[in-house]
This record gives C-alpha cells, sequence and structure tokens, in this order.
C-alpha cells in the first residue's frame, strides 16, 4: 500500500533501525520504546491487522512467530521472558493499519501479573 508508514519501511523509502529480515518478515527498533528492547516485527505483505492476517493469511503468523523466536534467542531474552502485543483498532491503541506485533524484553515488566 503506497501510503502505509511499515509498507513504505519495508521498501526502504522510510528509514529504520533493522533487526531482522528475511524474505517474508521484517523487525526493527520502535521509535518510542516502551522497554529496553521494543520492537515492532511486520510482515512484508500488508493487512490491517491480525484478525484480518488470520482469516487471509494464517501462514503469516507463522513466519512472524518464528521470526521473534529467532531475535529473541539471538539477543539472549528466551530465558528471562519476553512480551509479545499487537493491538486491533483504534480503541485497542493501534495507530498503524499494518499488522504488527510488538515484543518487549530486556527488563521486568510490569502489568498483566508481572509483580
Amino acid at each position: 500500500m503506497s501510503d502505509c508508514l511499515f509498507c513504505k519501511i519495508v521498501s526502504g523509502d522510510i528509514p529504520s533501525s533493522k533487526v531482522y529480515e528475511d524474505e517474508n518478515v521484517f523487525a526493527f527498533n520502535d521509535i518510542s520504546p516502551m522497554a529496553k528492547n521494543h520492537w515492532l516485527f511486520i510482515h512484508k505483505e500488508h493487512t490491517k491487522n491480525a484478525n484480518e492476517m488470520a482469516n487471509e493469511n494464517p501462514e503469516h503468523l507463522l513466519d512472524i512467530f518464528k521470526a521473534i523466536s529467532v531475535v529473541t534467542s539471538d539477543h539472549g531474552v528466551v530465558e528471562n521472558g519476553y512480551r509479545v502485543i499487537t493491538n486491533c483498532g483504534p480503541d485497542a491503541g493501534q495507530t498503524v493499519f499494518h499488522t504488527h506485533f510488538h515484543v518487549l524484553s530486556g527488563e521486568k515488566l510490569a502489568g498483566f501479573g508481572a509483580k
């Protein structure tokens, strides 16, 4: 999509701090990190949210979670843990309507049962 921020990042039209790329997935540092490590994982094929991706191309979810596994292993955060978040729609806080998954790690995270 020509007007999508994340599609422009994938195409190289907008610079990013890449942490991972393969033929299907692109991951980069979030520009407003909420943890020591805050990465965004996107599929190179555009869908607007996780529901659309699951319904139209469920194999893309596997692509993304395989990439998350690689990056979290490479950065040594698997043992202590990490959080994966996706927002679906404006009420959930989604501001870029290209399916993306936030991965936060590198420190003890508050909320959601963490103490």
